[in-house]
C-alpha cells in the first residue's frame, strides 16, 4: 500500500543536531581531532589529551591557547558559530584547521559537554555546563578544557557500533599522531586511565620536523627515508620519503598533509605511488611524510564534514609536483651517502667508467668505454639496443673488444692509504658467480651483480629511447576480442598513443575490437590481455601517463635480458668498474623488479658477529 503523504515542514533543531553529528562525530578519534584542531587554532603550544575507556566515557583536551571569552562561550556551542570565518572570501581562503563552526554543537548533542576557558585579560576561569548553559567562575590558567562524557549517550544505537575500548584508543592515538607530524612546535601529552601513553614535547627550528618525525614514527625511519624538498609553481613539498627496502604491506604509515592538514586524496596517493614505480613493484606499500603547501584560494577544503577530503583548483600540477618531488629524491643513490668524501665519486678518470651489457656475445659479456663514446662506439650501442627490440638481428652486430677501465687497476696492488674513497669500496672478490665482495672504510659491501647491473642498463635505455617509438610487429591474422563501449570509445580516441606503444587496434564493429600489431617485444604475449590492460589504463589516467608507464616495463624486460647473467665471472676491474657505474647511477639501490641491490655491513656488525671486544 502506497504511504501516505507527508506535508514538508522544517526539521527540529535537536534532530538537525543529529544528523549534523552522524557526518563530524563517527567514532572518539572524530571528537579527538576536532577538539585538537580547535587548540591548535587558539595558538596552544601545550595540548593534554585524557582519555577512559578509549575515550567513549571521557575525552578532555586541555590547551594553552588564547581562550574564550566568558560571552562568546554559550555562542561557541551553537550551530555554525566561529570566529575563523566571515564571509565568503574568508571561506575561499581558509588558513586555520576549523572553518565549519558545527563540532562543538554537534559533539554537544549526543554526549555531555563542559567548556572551562580562560583568557589573559580575565582575572579567573569561566565553566560552561553545555546541557544546561549554566556559567560558573572557576581556577584556570590562560587556555581552554573541552571535556566530552558519555559519547552517543543520547544515541545508544550509534554507542552499539563503536568497538573495544583497545580499538577506540588506538584511533584516537592515531588522530594525536597526525596532529603531532603536522606540528613540531607544538608539544602533545596523552593520558588513558591514569597513565601516561605518549609524549611529544614541542621543538622549534629547523631539526623540530626531523625529530618530531623520529619522535612519532620512530628513529629507523630517519635513517631509512630520504630528505624531500621541491618546489615547482606555486606548489611546495617537503618531507621524508621512505626507501623502498622498508615498504610495508599495509599504507598504515603513509602521511600527507596540505597547508598543514591531514588529508587523504587521491590525487597525493596516486602521485606518491607513480614516484615509487620504478623502485617498488607488486603489492608493497611506501612510507612516506609529505608536506604540500599551496596557495589557499588554489584549494578548496569545504568538500566534506571531517574536512579529510580536499579539492584542488590544478589537480594536475599537484600531481606533477609531489610525483617529481618523490621521485627526485629516490633517484639518488644512497651509496653517495655512504662517506663524507662522496663526491669523489663524480671526478677523476676512474668515475667516468661505464659497465655495458653486450646483448649478443657472451664471452664478450662485459664492455668497457668512456662515459662519452666516440661515433663510432654509439652506432654500436645502438645496433646493440635495437637487437634488443628485434632480436632477429643479433646476428649482424659484430662484437666489441674489452676496453681497459682507467684506474680498475687499484684493485690489484695499491695500499689502502691511496685507494680513493669510493662509497661502495673496492672490489675484492666474486661469491659463487653471483655477488661482488667489496670493502669500503665502513666495512664490507656485498653487491648482486645482475640486480645491480639491470639497474644501469634499464636506466640507459630510458635515457636513449626518451623520444623514441617502440617497435611493433604486425600480427599475420589479427585477433578480435568482444570489447566494452568504453574499450572501443577509448580505443578510437587514442590510435596515436597506442601507436607509440607499438600497439595497433582497430574497431570491427561496435562491440568487437582487433589487434593488428603489438611491440615486438611482446610479440609471443596474450595480445588480448595485453590491449585489455591498455585500455584500461588508458580509461583511468592520462595518456602521457600510461605510455611512460608501458614503456618502462618494456624496458624493464629488456634491462633483465640485457644485464650480465649470474654465474658470469668477472675480473676485479669489470667488478670495480661496475661498483663506480653503480654511484653515478640514478635509482641503482634498487633493481627493476624493487629488489635491494647492495647491502652495507659495517667493522661493529662484522665484529659482532664473531664476539670481539667482549
Amino acid at each position: 500500500m502506497p504511504l501516505p503523504r507527508r506535508p514538508i515542514r522544517e526539521l527540529p533543531d535537536e534532530l538537525i543536531s543529529q544528523i549534523a553529528a552522524g557526518e563530524v562525530v563517527e567514532r572518539p578519534a572524530s571528537v579527538v581531532r576536532e577538539l585538537l584542531d580547535n587548540a591548535l587554532d587558539a595558538g596552544a603550544s601545550q595540548i593534554t589529551v585524557r582519555l577512559l575507556a578509549g575515550g567513549v566515557r571521557l575525552i578532555s583536551v586541555e590547551d594553552d591557547g588564547a581562550g574564550i571569552p566568558p560571552d562568546e562561550m554559550v555562542v561557541a556551542l551553537k550551530r555554525h558559530a566561529t570566529s575563523k570565518i566571515g564571509s565568503l572570501a574568508d571561506l575561499e581562503a581558509v588558513g586555520t584547521m576549523g572553518f565549519r563552526g558545527e563540532a562543538l554543537a554537534a559533539i554537544q548533542s549526543i554526549a555531555e559537554l563542559s567548556l572551562l576557558s580562560r583568557t589573559a585579560d580575565q582575572a579567573n576561569a569561566w565553566l560552561l555546563n553545555g546541557r544546561t548553559g549554566e556559567l560558573t567562575p572557576a581556577a584556570r590558567a590562560v587556555g581552554t578544557t573541552v571535556e566530552v562524557k558519555e559519547l552517543f549517550f543520547s544515541v545508544p544505537a550509534r554507542r552499539k557500533f563503536l568497538k573495544t575500548d583497545a580499538t577506540e584508543l588506538a584511533h584516537c592515538l592515531e588522530a594525536v599522531r597526525r596532529h603531532a607530524l603536522a606540528r613540531p612546535d607544538v608539544g602533545f601529552v596523552i593520558w588513558h586511565e591514569g597513565k601516561l601513553i605518549e609524549q611529544w614535547r614541542g621543538r622549534l627550528g629547523d631539526d623540530g620536523l626531523a625529530q618530531r618525525l623520529a619522535d612519532v614514527l620512530g628513529e629507523d625511519f630517519l635513517g631509512d627515508s630520504v630528505a624531500i624538498d621541491h618546489r615547482v609553481g606555486p606548489v611546495h613539498v617537503v618531507g621524508r620519503a621512505g626507501v623502498p627496502d622498508v615498504a610495508r604491506a599495509r599504507a598504515d604509515q603513509q602521511f600527507a598533509y596540505v597547508n598543514g592538514r591531514f588529508v587523504r586524496d587521491k590525487v597525493i596517493a596516486h602521485a606518491a605511488r607513480a614516484a615509487y614505480e620504478d623502485v617498488l613493484h607488486g603489492q608493497r606499500q611506501p612510507v612516506y611524510a609529505l608536506y604540500i603547501n599551496v596557495d589557499p584560494t588554489r584549494v578548496d577544503v569545504n568538500v566534506h564534514p571531517t574536512k579529510i577530503e580536499v579539492r584542488f583548483r590544478d589537480s594536475r600540477e599537484v600531481h606533477q609536483a609531489v610525483r617529481h618531488a618523490v621521485e627526485n629524491a629516490l633517484a639518488v643513490p644512497r651509496a653517495a651517502l655512504l662517506t663524507e668524501s662522496s663526491a669523489l665519486v663524480n671526478a677523476g678518470p676512474s668515475s667516468s667508467t661505464e659497465f655495458v651489457a653486450g646483448p649478443v656475445a657472451p664471452r664478450n659479456f662485459a664492455l668497457f668505454r668512456p662515459t662519452e663514446p666516440s661515433a663510432s662506439e654509439g652506432r654500436l650501442a645502438m645496433e646493440q639496443l635495437r637487437a634488443l627490440w628485434q632480436p632477429e638481428r643479433a646476428a649482424q652486430i659484430p662484437p666489441s673488444a674489452p676496453i681497459q677501465a682507467p684506474g680498475a687497476a687499484v684493485a690489484q696492488g695499491t695500499s689502502d692509504d691511496e685507494t680513493p674513497d669510493w662509497p661502495l669500496g673496492r672490489a675484492i672478490a666474486q661469491l659463487h658467480g653471483i655477488y661482488i665482495l667489496a670493502e669500503n672504510h665502513i666495512g664490507m659491501v656485498l653487491v648482486d651483480m645482475h640486480a645491480a647491473h639491470e639497474r644501469i642498463v634499464y636506466e640507459r635505455l630510458k635515457t636513449q629511447l626518451d623520444n623514441a617509438q617502440v617497435l611493433s610487429q604486425p600480427m599475420l591474422i589479427p585477433t578480435p576480442f568482444a570489447a566494452t563501449p568504453q574499450e572501443v570509445a577509448t580505443a578510437e580516441g587514442n590510435a596515436e598513443v597506442l601507436a607509440r606503444l607499438g600497439l595497433e587496434i582497430t574497431p570491427l564493429s561496435p562491440k568487437t575490437l582487433a589487434v593488428r600489431a603489438v611491440p615486438t617485444t611482446l610479440a609471443a604475449g596474450d595480445a588480448v590481455e595485453l590491449a585489455r590492460s591498455v585500455l584500461a589504463e588508458l580509461a583511468q589516467h592520462e595518456a602521457s601517463t600510461v605510455v611512460e608507464r608501458a614503456r618502462h616495463e618494456l624496458l624493464a624486460t629488456m634491462a633483465c635480458h640485457g644485464a650480465v647473467r649470474a654465474n658470469r665471472r668477472l675480473t676485479l676491474e669489470e667488478m670495480n668498474a661496475l661498483l663506480r657505474q653503480m654511484e653515478a647511477t640514478e635509482r641503482s639501490d634498487q633493481c627493476n623488479h624493487g629488489r635491494p641491490t647492495w647491502r652495507q655491513l659495517t667493522m661493529r656488525e662484522l665484529d659482532g658477529l664473531f664476539l670481539r671486544g667482549r
